[in-house]
């Protein structure tokens, strides 16, 4: 029997209200995708895509104008108190009264979730979050990076299957957004399906099973990490030349050659016509002598533009 998957989302569409005359800003236009449980799942999208509408839904805090929302089963129209509890959210936004300590903290959502005072394990969540030794400071002292890890915990007071995290490293340093994807890995690793909503494309990459891409209100790809990166056709080379030059070589088999500077060029070329050994083989035939060879193999970022400027569906 098929598993029911964490989130399901069928149809759903999001009109704003206009604010004078007209039909409104189309926020989702009929996006129908699954979250299998036990993944993370990446949902990516540029600015102004639809994925904070999207998020907002799943929320509760914005109303769809149509469609169908289940999560860990639950229909979010029907089954409203039980799709609540099956899913914790991590807002973008670190908000908390600075005078509340993390432990008050837990324990008072733990209280709006009417998690009984037996059944509570706030200490073991701000262990978890290796917040721990902070438990009893005020949360105004706490850096950024230990109140987002708070904001982790606060949402999972209730034992969620699910956890949707936006942009939980937005603005923290290198060594913190370590340490954040290491606790998402953590949580995944204990059974939590997390949702994760970025803008830096290397972190979905890392941790990602699955990636679906939303831009304009529609979705235009939701695949396994690996096949999204499998479908970047072009491998980029950079050549360091014996000599300077003006204009870079050019080729019908090349997509693009650049001048980098420093005697450097960069061709790039669909590495289903050919490979690296070719392209040297042109560039020495237009009488170019080469010094010094690397490539970079594409990436998540190269498949995202090339979905979100053609706005393709996959």
């Amino acid at each position: 029997m098929e598993q029911t998957p964490a989130i399901r989302i069928r149809d759903l569409v999001k009109r704003y209200a206009p604010a004078g005359s007209g039909e409104g800003k189309l926020a989702l236009g009929g996006v129908s995708f699954d979250v299998p449980r036990g993944q993370v799942f990446g949902l990516l999208g540029p600015n102004g895509a639809g994925k904070s509408t999207l998020i907002n839904t799943l929320a509760g805090m914005v109303m769809k104008t149509s469609g169908t929302i289940e999560i860990w089963g639950h229909d979010i129209d029907r089954d409203r108190r039980d799709a609540k509890a099956s899913i914790g959210i991590v807002p973008q936004e670190v908000v908390f009264d600075p005078f509340f300590t993390p432990i008050e903290v837990l324990e008072i959502q733990a209280g709006l979730y009417g998690v009984p005072k037996a059944q509570r394990r706030s200490m073991e969540l701000l262990k978890a979050v290796h917040l721990d030794d902070k438990a009893h400071a005020y949360a105004r002292s706490l850096s950024g990076g230990m109140r987002r890890r708070l904001l982790i915990a606060k949402a999972m007071v209730h034992r969620p299957p699910v956890l949707v995290l936006d942009e939980p490293t937005a603005g923290v340093d290198v060594e913190l957004r370590r340490q954040l994807w290491e606790l998402v890995r953590e949580l995944n690793d204990e059974g939590v399906t997390v949702v994760l909503t970025t803008h830096y494309l290397e972190e979905a990459e890392q941790l990602c099973d699955r990636i679906a891409i939303i831009n304009h209100g529609q979705l235009i790809a939701n695949k396994p990490t690996r096949e999204l990166l499998d479908m970047a056709r072009e491998k980029i080379v950079v050549l360091t030349l014996d000599r300077d030059i003006d204009t870079a070589p050019q080729h019908e088999l090349f997509r693009r050659s650049e001048v980098l500077g420093d005697r450097r060029i960069e061709i790039a070329y669909d590495k289903d016509r050919m490979n690296a050994g070719q392209v040297l083989g042109l560039v020495h035939e237009l009488g170019l002598g080469i010094v010094d060879v690397s490539t970079r193999e594409a990436d998540l970022e190269d498949v995202f533009v090339a979905l979100t400027s053609s706005g393709r569906s996959s």
